[in-house]
């Protein structure tokens, strides 16, 4: 039986980084190398389940394969999203309600086929198959939310991730005050990280915000994702040796 990566501030911070990244890098995909999003889809989506498969199958938790496959679902989700919305002409508004629908129902057959909660007794083939689509379905799913706060709401790239953080919180002290249940909690932040993603990296590549382009923020992020990922090292092993 696997478990996942230790649930700490690192973590979080990990995942919006990694989410951060797979906005500016879909984009990248899509757009700066002209696959476009159907293309960039397929291509991701083929190296996704690649990554999945080896996940599974791999007989413990390698912390590498993990971040690969979450940084390769909000890749993917970014460009699903974007071609639901834009290139099949649903809109972000359509598009939020239908890949809701769409997650809730994913949690749905999850829990007609396994019992197994993955955040307090691990995850075996069965419940990290699913968990792997509930990651891409809430990553595509966070990427049309944040679309639609930016482009459909006064709120634009930097109030709209303003304004998911203010939920973020929300959600940290409902944990903290209130003693929820930890697998809602978690599954409520992991919805919340993907737009925040998807507004940060917005923020960062279009002419609105930071005006950076697809290319040079998805090397600053690169950059930032290894950096959390010293800190977090360095501060493991300052704690080991006290």
């Amino acid at each position: 039986m696997k478990h996942l990566p230790k649930i700490n501030p690192f973590y979080w911070a990990l995942v919006i980084s990694a989410n951060t990244m797979g906005e500016t890098a879909g984009d990248l995909i899509s757009q700066t190398f002209n696959l476009g999003y159907g293309g960039g889809t397929i291509a991701l989506l083929f190296l996704l389940f690649v990554a999945i498969a080896l996940s599974i199958y791999s007989k413990s938790q390698k912390p590498f394969l993990y971040w690969t496959v979450i940084t390769l679902a909000s890749t993917a989700g970014t460009t699903i999203s974007d071609f639901i919305s834009r290139t099949l002409g649903f809109g972000y508004i359509l598009s939020t309600l239908l890949l809701l629908f769409l997650l809730s129902f994913t949690f749905y057959i999850w829990k007609w086929f396994s019992k197994v909660d993955p955040i307090n007794e691990g995850l075996n083939k069965t419940t990290e198959f699913f968990y792997w689509i509930c990651i891409l379905s809430s990553s595509t799913l966070g990427t049309a939310f944040g679309d639609l706060l930016a482009h459909d709401t006064p709120l634009g790239f930097d109030f709209g991730t303003l304004f998911l953080l203010a939920l973020l919180i929300i959600v940290a002290a409902l944990d903290y005050f209130l003693n929820w249940s930890k697998t809602l909690i978690y599954w409520l932040a992991i919805i919340l990280t993907h737009p925040i993603g998807a507004t940060i990296g917005d923020y960062m590549t279009k002419p609105e915000g930071m005006n950076l382009g697809n290319s040079n923020a998805s090397l600053i992020l690169v950059v930032v994702f290894i950096l959390v990922i010293a800190i977090r090292k360095f501060t493991l092993q300052k704690t080991k040796t006290i």
